[in-house]
C-alpha cells in the first residue's frame, strides 16, 4: 500500500487501522516529513518497505543512495529507466539484499505528454515501455514498474519470474486523479501484475480497513 500522506501522524493512523499490512510504499513526501525514523518504525511493525524515490542521477550518486537504503533495511527501491543502463547497473551492483525496481513510463503520462517530454513528434507508449523494460532487465533489475496498460508487454519480455509492480490501480468507486493509465486490481492481476500499488483509494477512505480488505478479497 502507498502511504502517500503528508505526515507521520497520518501514516500511523492508517497503519493502526491495517494490522495485516505486509508492504508500505514510502515516497518523497512522507520520507521528508517522517525521516528515516519512520522507515525504522515500519520495519519494527514487521512491514516491508518499498522506498519509491525513482532515483535518476549520475551512477555514483544512485549507487550510494541504494547502498544507504540497503543498510537501513529497505526491501525495495526504485530507479528511473531514463537514467540509463550504466546508472541502473550501478544501482543493481550496490543493492545488497535490497531489490531494485526500474520505472519505465509514469502512469501520469499520456502518449502526447511523454512525446513532449522527450522532444519527439509522437511516441507509442507500449513500444517505449518495452524498450525501457528490455534495458532494465539487461541491467539486472529485480522488478519492472509499469502502468496497467503495459503489463502484458512487460511480461512478454521479462519472463515468468520477474516482479511486475503496477501503480495506477483504481477500484471502480475511486477517482482516477492525476493517473492517465489505470485499471482495477482484478484486471491488473489477471494481466500478470505481481505487486499492486494502491494509495489514495485507501488512505483517503473514511474506513481504510474496509477498503483495504475489499481490495485483498477482490484479488484473492
Amino acid at each position: 500500500m502507498a502511504l502517500d500522506l503528508d505526515s507521520p501522524q497520518e501514516a500511523r493512523r492508517v497503519l493502526d487501522a491495517l494490522p495485516g499490512l505486509r508492504w508500505a510504499k514510502v515516497g518523497p513526501m512522507l520520507l521528508l516529513a517522517g525521516g528515516w525514523d519512520l522507515v525504522a518504525e515500519l520495519k519494527g511493525r514487521g512491514i516491508r518497505v518499498f522506498l519509491d524515490l525513482k532515483w535518476h542521477d549520475i551512477p555514483h550518486a544512485v549507487a550510494g543512495a541504494v547502498a544507504a537504503a540497503a543498510r537501513l533495511g529497505v526491501d525495495l527501491v526504485t530507479v528511473h529507466a531514463l537514467g540509463g543502463e550504466e546508472m541502473v547497473r550501478a544501482a543493481v551492483a550496490a543493492r545488497g539484499k535490497t531489490r531494485v525496481a526500474g520505472v519505465t513510463v509514469l502512469t501520469s503520462h499520456s502518449a502526447a505528454s511523454l512525446a513532449a517530454a522527450l522532444g519527439r513528434p509522437t511516441v507509442e507508449l507500449a513500444g517505449e515501455v518495452e524498450r525501457l523494460a528490455r534495458m532494465l532487465l539487461a541491467a539486472g533489475v529485480d522488478a519492472v514498474v509499469t502502468s496497467p496498460e503495459e503489463i502484458g508487454v512487460v511480461r512478454s519480455v521479462a519472463g515468468p519470474d520477474t516482479w511486475i509492480v503496477v501503480p495506477g490501480i483504481r477500484p471502480p468507486f475511486a477517482e482516477v486523479g492525476d493517473q492517465r493509465r489505470t485499471a482495477t486490481p482484478e484486471a491488473a492481476v489477471a494481466a500478470g501484475a505481481t505487486h499492486l500499488v494502491v494509495g489514495r483509494p485507501i488512505v483517503r477512505a473514511k474506513d481504510p480497513r474496509k477498503v483495504y480488505q475489499g481490495l485483498c478479497d477482490a484479488i484473492g
